[in-house]
């Protein structure tokens, strides 16, 4: 009889106390999985952002607007190479509880600022030339079964047209891909112009300019400039790096990481204390076992192996099951979510570091049972019932 067919004997040796242990640790990996997801699609903006690009807001708040003619004196700052404009739109397609992540923008300079959002260039040519053209990342397109050249309305929760309607009529001109920013995905972009032409309020107003910059080295030194040049004036400006004020904007809803990190670490702790005093409880039952098989000539260090395997199989299987369970719950809720996160996706980084923490798991757990089976004396062994 191999090692190998021992560990799994004495792993089936007690079905249901087997059983239940993989049911715990598979909660925890579960756990795991969708809280460290949802953590890492939550942060993706920061994560993603270029260390050249900036972002200029209202020194109030991001939400009071800018004159957009900021958006030319910013673009002839010395050090910038890009810049372009984005206005909330407070869009919503058919369903008012599900609204879009629509922004008003320049078309080519917002090409330029996110060179990673890649579309066909036909597509790009109609939606540059087109002031009634919309874009649309591939997610939302997938999500509302868009296609290039849908005629779709789309309506404002926040602006009304001079006819007295909140509803704009679009032409579907390009879905854009952004795979090296995959949060992007989900946002809807029109015109800026088209936006200035029809609303009642707000016109000749943005959000927030975004530029880049000739060098990452200069970009504190450009912030400075930029909020020097509009100090004193009625919009007085505050400019940050990208992944800034991705990170502050998160923010506001709370320290998102520390609360999953409290809720993960204490799944685990409890996982710990269970699985850990289980394996001491099976161990000592095989106490007798022990002192037989090193009389046969198993050494201590092969019952010592053979326990950590035991510890380590359970605590793998059970992680693999838990996180391949979240892979198929986060696939089939991401939909469900793109109102609130976008880009929830079981990350290789996340499913990795969980089948790195089972290890853990396993070692940490089977340690002291099998520090107690290398230990034990034959004779100590054979005399205990």
């Amino acid at each position: 009889m191999n090692n190998a067919l021992l560990v799994a004997k004495n792993l089936g040796r007690r079905k249901l106390r087997t059983s239940l242990m993989l049911v715990a640790i598979f909660i925890a990996f579960f756990l795991f999985g969708c809280l460290e997801s949802f953590n890492h699609a939550f942060y993706a903006s920061e994560n993603y952002a270029a260390e050249d690009r900036l972002i200029t807001v209202n020194k109030i708040n991001f939400t009071m607007p800018l004159p957009v003619s900021y958006v030319e004196r910013i673009r002839q700052m010395p050090g910038v190479a890009h810049a372009t404009s984005q206005s909330w739109f407070g869009g919503y397609f058919q369903d008012p509880r599900e609204p879009l992540f629509m922004f008003a923008t320049d078309p080519q300079g917002y090409l330029d600022v996110y060179p990673s959002v890649h579309m066909a260039p036909a597509q790009k040519q109609v939606w540059l030339s087109d002031r009634t053209a919309l874009a649309a990342g591939r997610v939302t397109a997938e999500k509302y079964h868009w296609k290039v050249g849908d005629h779709i309305p789309i309506s404002s929760n926040i602006y009304s047209r001079s006819n007295g309607s909140h509803s704009w009529d679009f032409t579907v001109a390009a879905i854009f891909s952004a795979p090296d920013d995959p949060a992007r995905e989900s946002l809807v972009l029109m015109h800026q112009d088209y936006f200035d032409e029809t609303v009642t309020f707000g016109r000749d107003q943005v959000n927030m300019v975004m530029f880049t910059t000739t060098s990452a080295k200069l970009n504190d030194s450009i912030a400075k400039a930029i909020d020097a040049g509009f100090a004193n004036s009625p919009a007085e400006t505050t400019t940050d790096t990208a992944a800034a004020f991705n990170r502050a904007f998160a923010a506001q809803l709370g320290n998102i990481a520390l609360i999953i990190s409290l809720v993960v670490a204490t799944a685990f702790a409890a996982i710990l204390l269970i699985v850990g005093n289980t394996m001491v409880m099976a161990v000592r039952e095989r106490t007798r076992e022990i002192g037989v098989l090193k009389t046969l000539g198993f050494t201590g260090r092969t019952i010592f192996y053979q326990i950590l395997a035991e510890s380590l199989l359970l605590a793998v299987t059970g992680a693999l099951l838990g996180l391949a369970t979240a892979t198929l719950v986060i696939a089939a809720t991401s939909q469900m979510l793109q109102g609130f996160v976008s880009g929830m996706r079981m990350a290789p980084s996340v499913f990795a570091a969980g089948v790195g923490w089972a290890l853990v798991l396993g070692l940490v757990t089977g340690a002291v049972p099998a520090w107690s089976g290398l230990r034990l004396r034959i004779a100590t062994a054979l005399g205990r019932r």
